[in-house]
């Protein structure tokens, strides 16, 4: 059985000690889907949602939470981030919003990555709910990562 990561002999959670793992290259992709009934895609392609502009608006908050990742999940590291790029592709009924974070650390960017989908998925939720609350979030899913110990690594499709 593997060994437990997050957990010391007594039981007790603590954060691992990544200290003496070399800084490398990391990369990561992440994806939010977000269903949204007709009403709610016409205002959000037309840019008349009351609340605002609803891509820029969740953008922003993406990069904000990818940020502040280590603050909102336990145990996750404090890491420089040196890039976050958020993206909105509309099909027909659904948003899929895909971000991408990159740092040079000693552990990954995945939950950054997984993060600012997420939380971006919900202020599309929160801007739009006015319109009409049927909208549904998810799946939200890591797809790619790179660096590390175990490399790359690709969501299979």
């Amino acid at each position: 059985m593997r060994k437990l990561t997050h957990v010391n002999r007594q039981g007790a959670v603590r954060m691992v000690d990544v200290g003496s793992k070399p800084v490398t290259k990391r990369r990561a992709v992440a994806a939010a889907s977000v269903y949204l009934p007709p009403a709610v895609a016409k205002a959000i392609v037309s840019n008349s949602v009351a609340k605002g502009n609803v891509f820029e608006t969740a953008r922003i908050g993406a990069i904000q939470a990818a940020k502040k990742t280590f603050e909102l999940i336990p145990l996750c590291h404090q890491i420089p981030l040196s890039h976050i790029d958020i993206r909105f592709e509309m099909t027909e009924g659904d948003l899929l919003i895909t971000s991408e974070v990159s740092a040079e650390a000693r552990t990954g960017v995945e939950m950054e990555a997984l993060t600012a989908a997420s939380v971006a998925a919900l202020i599309v939720y929160d801007m739009c709910k006015g319109i009409d609350k049927g909208m549904r979030i998810g799946p939200i899913e890591l797809l790619e990562k790179e660096g590390g110990k175990s490399g790359t690594w690709k969501k299979k499709r």
